[in-house]
């Protein structure tokens, strides 16, 4: 294996990451967003009973909502205004106006949160004298730019790709294909970091590009990555 990863080193040319859940922790980000809407938008006196209730519906909804934008059965907008306006709906708060408000105050808020996994800093400090770095992610373009730009990330990054640019949204070919076109790299060349392994790793590898899962959780799995990872830190002794 070190003999493996020891040519991998001198093989990449471009190294590309996703954003959300791999440097960005998006968990950790919205969760504060949500609780500081739920308390500014006074949700309790509106008739739910806490913001742990409200949570356990939205996550659901939302996981549902987001598999139908990555089918491109519905937009961006309607994701971002379903999701809590169904969910206030469940509680028997059938207020649009209240649900436009959610929608416009979490976009708002989350691109001003910051947190990151432990190690992104020093990782990419690491990498970005050795490669050029891109980002590839499926999230709202003017959302992950500003994502990128108030936690101090942007800097390290070539080309930043939105699957709003590419027309096309990761694990399809397509948005691979656009983002190492506009790179200029070869997939053979080109190592994919990313968290999911439907979106990212079978995504890259469909693709012809190598991939390195990052497992925070450590979840177990089955599938066919070429490396992995369970905390930012290992990169630097693989690349």
């Amino acid at each position: 294996m070190q003999t493996k990863q020891a040519e991998m080193r001198k093989s990449y040319k471009h190294i590309f990451f996703d954003l959300d859940h791999t440097l960005w922790d998006f968990e950790r980000n919205a969760e504060e967003t949500k609780r500081e809407m739920f308390e500014n938008l006074d949700l309790k006196n509106r008739g739910i009973e806490s913001y742990e209730a409200f949570r356990e519906k939205y996550v659901v909804i939302n996981m549902a909502l987001w598999a139908l934008y990555r089918e491109d059965k519905i937009e961006k907008d309607v994701l971002n205004f379903r999701r809590f306006y169904d969910t206030l709906c469940l509680f028997g708060v059938d207020d649009r106006s209240l649900g436009e408000a959610m929608a416009g105050a979490f976009i708002e808020g989350i691109t001003m949160k910051t947190y990151l996994f432990p190690y992104t800093r020093e990782l990419l400090d690491y990498l970005y004298p050795k490669y050029p770095l891109h980002i590839i992610t499926n999230g709202f373009e003017e959302v992950q730019y500003g994502k990128l730009k108030n936690s101090g990330l942007d800097k390290y990054f070539t080309t930043i790709i939105t699957s709003e640019a590419a027309g096309s949204k990761k694990p399809e070919n397509e948005i691979f294909r656009y983002a190492l076109q506009e790179a200029g790299a070869n997939p053979g060349e080109s190592l994919m970091i990313g968290d999911d392994l439907e979106v990212d790793m079978a995504g890259a590898r469909q693709h012809g590009m190598d991939q390195m899962y990052v497992n925070h959780d450590r979840k177990p799995h089955n599938e066919p990555v070429t490396m992995e990872v369970f905390s930012l830190d290992e990169i630097t002794g693989l690349l």
